[in-house]
């Protein structure tokens, strides 16, 4: 952790925020060898934040002393060079406890997942995740997708409220975060509240959410092929339209069309594709499974065609 707030270090990111996958042993123990060497090379790759024991990070299939190692070693591993920020969830209490583990692990902010299981309406959302954020010294990015979808009011209220300093998207709905982004700029006044594209394989989406001043986005392509995401980060950035556009549709597309083939493959195709770079971070655990064989064939035959690609754009 660094005396830098974590608002303060992530508006100044300069690349992608990188997800990573939670190592496993041949036996099924967390490997934290493998998680350091996984977020070390996102680090020295270009990474502007490390979101450790997240949704690619199997966070709903942790225990609490795996999920503490898990943030300890992330933290050791970015030595202070980029944020780490540790995922929280399940109710109002467990997350309480997460982000007290985080806190002693060391974490720079917490990501909020949705409360587990339940369907809550906008008033016991706003009680959970102010509670959570009074809970903590750590800054805190609310998750909106699933069960926790916000209108624009709520996420008003969010914004002022001490400690949350950020919205991140998962649902997509873009009307809906232009109407946010309208109300917390009107309503809380003076708020430097923050927004991230929060959707998978959200390359895809990256033109329309800048569309709405959103440039901050989550890349799950990152954790195995760090140099088409970084060029396709700068491309965006600087509005080289053309080479972002034979990138998406050379890479991100195709990607995300291999995603769609299996459920759960936000994580273990993910995780397949650390394998197929060289490093050993095992399967992922129930109730996920392992994508179909084919899919991993296709997966490295897609990743030699982006690179091919990165060369001729060269």
């Amino acid at each position: 952790m660094t005396t830098v707030p974590l608002a303060a270090r992530l508006t100044r990111a300069q690349g992608p925020l990188f997800f990573p996958v939670t190592a496993y042993g041949p036996d099924g123990s967390i490997d934290l060898d493998a998680c350091r060497a996984h977020v070390e090379s996102g680090v020295d790759a270009g990474a502007a934040a490390v979101f450790v024991c997240c949704g690619t990070g199997e966070f709903h299939a942790l225990t609490p002393d795996e999920y503490g190692r898990c943030v300890a070693a992330a933290v050791a591993a970015a030595d202070g060079e980029v944020p780490v920020v540790a995922g929280v969830g399940y109710g109002t209490a467990l997350a309480a406890r997460y982000a007290r583990t985080a806190e002693a692990a060391d974490a720079d902010g917490l990501l909020a997942l949705p409360p587990y299981l339940v369907l809550a309406d906008q008033a016991g959302l706003l009680r959970h995740y102010t509670a959570l954020a009074a809970s903590t010294c750590l800054e805190l990015i609310v998750y909106q997708r699933d069960n926790a979808l916000f209108t624009p009011p709520t996420v008003a209220e969010l914004a002022r409220t001490d400690g949350i300093i950020g919205l991140k998207d998962g649902h997509g709905d873009l009307d809906l975060m232009q109407r946010i982004v309208t109300a917390v700029r009107r309503d809380a006044p003076g708020q430097d509240f923050l927004y991230f594209n929060g959707l998978p394989t959200a390359e895809l989406t990256g033109p329309a959410y800048r569309g709405v001043g959103i440039t901050l986005y989550s890349s799950a392509a990152f954790a195995f092929v760090p140099d088409i995401a970084l060029a396709f980060h700068r491309a965006l950035a600087t509005g080289d339209d053309k080479t972002a556009a034979r990138l998406l549709d050379g890479f991100f597309a195709p990607l995300a069309a291999l995603r769609d083939l299996g459920r759960g493959y936000a994580v273990s195709l993910v995780k397949a594709g650390v394998r197929l770079e060289g490093l050993d971070v095992g399967g992922v655990r129930p109730p996920l499974s392992e994508p179909d064989p084919a899919h991993v064939d296709a997966l490295a035959e897609l990743i030699e065609q982006g690179r091919a690609l990165l060369a001729e754009l060269a």
